[in-house]
């Protein structure tokens, strides 16, 4: 069963963990310095919170698949919407490696189709950063200030924002 994704870019970490908390009525599933997540059943629901993005607010939207099957069934879907769609397999953000999809609707939101694979211990893959092979783990190649890349150095198109 799918789990709706969402990520918002914080300024003060501990000031929303403890809000969100209180809110979801649980301590995060995952909390690192920089990052903080629920992975919420009522309602069914993986929210995120990181302090990396240079933009606050949301970083970006997602649909989350339980397996691959149900990735490429998100994909088709993506496919019918006839607008550009981004590929990225076992890309490492947000401490998990996965495959995703990443498309933008037509207000400028990216939208993060992803199956999780495994635990990773950085919040990106700093070696990938580093050599440059994919920089882009969290978000659309074209994003730029987002919480997985806050200094890609490309120009931003038409998206705000991520994982």
């Amino acid at each position: 069963m799918k789990r709706l994704h969402i990520h918002l870019a914080v300024e003060n970490l501990e000031q929303n963990i403890h809000f969100y908390s209180t809110l979801f009525g649980c301590e995060p599933t995952v909390q690192h310095d920089d990052y903080a997540k629920w992975m919420l059943d009522d309602p069914r629901v993986n929210f995120a919170i990181s302090n990396r993005s240079a933009k606050l607010g949301l970083d970006h939207l997602g649909i989350q698949a339980e397996d691959d099957q149900e990735l490429q069934t998100i994909k088709q879907r993506l496919d019918a919407t006839q607008q550009p769609i981004e590929t990225q397999e076992q890309a490492a953000c947000c401490y998990m490696r996965s495959d995703k999809y990443w498309i933008t609707d037509p207000q400028g939101i990216a939208w993060e189709s992803f199956h999780s694979l495994t635990e990773v211990p950085t919040f990106n893959d700093k070696k990938a950063l580093s050599d440059g092979e994919n920089p882009f783990a969290c978000r659309p190649a074209e994003e730029t200030t987002t919480a997985c890349c806050p200094t890609a150095g490309k120009t931003a198109s038409s998206c705000c924002g991520d994982v």
